[in-house]
């Protein structure tokens, strides 16, 4: 009879020519038992080779794209987990879980995976699993913006932590409350839940990647307050840090297009030219992503409405995926359809709509809804004139100085008035 490790070797040996007898032989690995004699070192190795079956099989699932494949491979592993140490348990459920992550469309199996297995902790008292995989739904719940059982689930894990006083999954927590709270629009929470993830990150050693991360975040939220140069500031620790690590390339190419975002915000899109030509940025330059943002600043630079739509049109998955760029562009294009419609306007007293909505390729409507905008923001001064199909623009009406001191005037008078009845009641 063929031992574990034989087993184990044809199956990877197999796994490339033939994934089918792969996986069963992978199955057969893990449903083997223990040996019933008392040869210790021969019951360890079966339990390291049924560790190396559950995460090839894992990897097999993944690489075909078999979401379900990798929850069966999850509820497996039970069977084995309830042998071997909490802290191997943890690893090996997180090992099988970021599986997930390479596979489309797989949120929902990968909530129901979770909420199965964090049951399967509470019974088995399993508590800092339960606190890490909790803390995994919540970042599912956010990405899929369910942002009310995300805040439910926080609570209750904040509780808990406080208690325990585990600082690390604390900031983990912390952090993830804060994002919550930013995609609901709750600046002044998410601002909140940032500074205590800070405040526990001070009293203990924070990884480099999470330090990252609330880089991250706090470079989003000044953003959210047009404060583009503070922001810039922590873009560019959290790039530099992720560059350096290497180790989420994903994550250092969104601080880089927040990057490009800030100094577009910032009104200095000629700069986007020469922050590319840095060394850790040059392996990203040539990448979609960044040529978006280029193609933006360009359009920036240019005041050009027709090329900036260009570019939102061209690069619409790359540009709009990304909230915080996507609502930040969205602010650009109102600002820059302001300005070419205020260069239009000035030299005129008159002018007609169509031909507004011509000059900045808009349509009729659009047009007229923002110039009724701008007259309310006081932005200029005139009035729409809807039959005759026209704009009247006024000059800035001064302040009348006279009116000003007669009502300065009055209000000394009244002053005095009211002193001299204080005087005659105090008298009397």
């Amino acid at each position: 009879m063929s031992t574990t490790t034989e087993i184990l070797a044809e199956a990877v040996s197999a796994s490339k020519t033939d994934p089918k007898r792969s996986e069963s032989l992978y199955k057969q690995i893990l449903s083997s038992t223990k040996s019933s004699t008392h040869d210790n070192q021969q019951q360890t190795q079966t339990l390291r080779d049924q560790e190396t079956a559950l995460v090839n099989l894992g990897q097999l699932y993944r690489d075909q794209n078999n979401a379900a494949g990798v929850a069966e491979v999850i509820t497996l592993s039970r069977s084995f987990m309830s042998s071997t140490a909490k802290a191997k348990t943890a690893k090996l459920i997180r090992t099988l879980l970021d599986y997930f992550s390479a596979i489309p469309d797989s949120q929902k199996i990968q909530m129901t995976v979770l909420q199965d297995n964090i049951e399967w902790a509470k019974r088995e008292k399993r508590i800092f699993l339960k606190q890490s995989l909790e803390t995994r739904l919540a970042g599912l719940q956010l990405e899929t913006h369910e942002y009310k059982p995300a805040l439910a689930l926080i609570d209750s894990l904040l509780t808990e932590l406080r208690r325990l006083d585990d600082k690390m999954i604390l900031i983990e927590v912390h952090l993830l409350e804060s994002r919550v709270y930013r995609g609901i629009g709750n600046t002044a929470k998410a601002k909140a839940a940032l500074t205590s993830a800070r405040t526990a990150g001070n009293s203990i050693y924070c990884p480099p990647a999470l330090q990252s991360s609330l880089d991250l975040q706090s470079g989003i939220l000044h953003a959210e307050d047009k404060d583009y140069t503070t922001a810039y500031s922590y873009f560019y620790e959290a790039f530099e840090s992720l560059s350096t690590q290497g180790e989420d390339d994903g994550k250092a190419l969104s601080a880089l297009k927040y990057m490009m975002l800030c100094k577009i915000m910032l009104n200095l899109p000629e700069d986007v030219t020469s922050l590319l030509s840095i060394k850790l940025a040059v392996k990203y330059a040539q990448l979609r992503e960044v040529e978006s943002m280029r193609s933006v600043a360009k359009a920036h630079q240019a005041r050009n409405l027709a090329d900036f739509e260009k570019a939102l049109k061209d690069y619409k998955d790359e540009l709009s995926s990304d909230p915080t760029i996507r609502s930040h562009l969205s602010d650009l294009y109102d600002a820059l359809l302001q300005q070419n419609l205020l260069r239009i306007v000035e030299p005129y007293s008159v002018v007609e709509l169509e031909y507004i909505a011509e000059c900045v390729g808009q349509g009729r409507q659009s047009v007229e809804t923002k110039l009724s905008q701008m007259i309310l923001d006081k932005v200029f001064y005139g009035v729409l004139d809807q039959g005759r199909g026209c704009l009247l623009v006024f000059d800035e009406p001064k302040a009348d100085e006279m009116y000003d001191s007669a009502i300065e005037t009055l209000g000394q008078v009244s002053k005095v008035v009211e002193s001299l009845y204080v005087k005659s009641v105090s008298i009397a």
